[in-house]
């Protein structure tokens, strides 16, 4: 099942006597960021606080928040995470928030019988991501996300279907879901 709450960044530090703090961004970026009006501080949603601003500040991000006057106020987010509700932004077709790929059984499309591993890391690359999916021996594999390699992601049912290029996964490390 998919959260309905996801990890948006943590609050580093403050920037000036205003109540603006510095964010470490997680999630897509400053501007994904700017398009969200309401982040949570705990992963179930039950304490909501307004966003006020958003703004790029070298390698991080500066948010206000309501309420947040002063230094003071903002020094008691100091060290939160806080997290932003899925139901807030809506996504492109065919893409998907990391926490929902990574932990997904990796399939051939072809052949669903055929197991290639999980998903255990997203790597953000310039041209696309790569996934790592770890086989049931643990050795690791790069998987370019590209679509004649990514045929489908199911995230409800923790699923990505594969056509691999040739060679990208040795026959030793290819589990058929019957166990041979």
């Amino acid at each position: 099942m998919l959260k309905q709450f996801l990890e948006a960044g943590k609050v580093v530090g403050m920037h000036g006597v205003r109540g603006e703090m510095r964010f470490d961004v997680w999630c897509d970026g400053t501007d994904f960021l700017k398009k969200i009006k309401t982040l949570y501080l705990d992963a179930d949603g039950s304490q909501a606080v307004g966003v006020v601003s958003v703004r790029p500040h070298k390698n991080i991000a500066l948010l206000k928040l309501q309420d947040v006057l002063s230094i003071e106020d903002a020094e008691r987010y100091r060290g939160k995470i806080l997290y932003f509700s899925r139901k807030d932004v809506s996504l492109d077709s065919g893409k998907a928030f990391v926490e929902d790929v990574i932990g997904c059984s990796v399939c051939d499309a072809d052949n669903t019988d055929i197991l290639y591993g999980t998903v255990t890391d997203v790597i953000k690359g310039v041209a696309n991501d790569v996934w790592a999916v770890k086989d049931k021996n643990g050795k690791e594999t790069l998987v370019p996300v590209i679509p004649s390699v990514v045929v489908e992601l199911d995230a409800e049912n923790e699923k990505v279907y594969l056509r691999p290029l040739k060679g990208l996964f040795s026959d030793e490390c290819v589990i058929r879901e019957d166990g041979e």
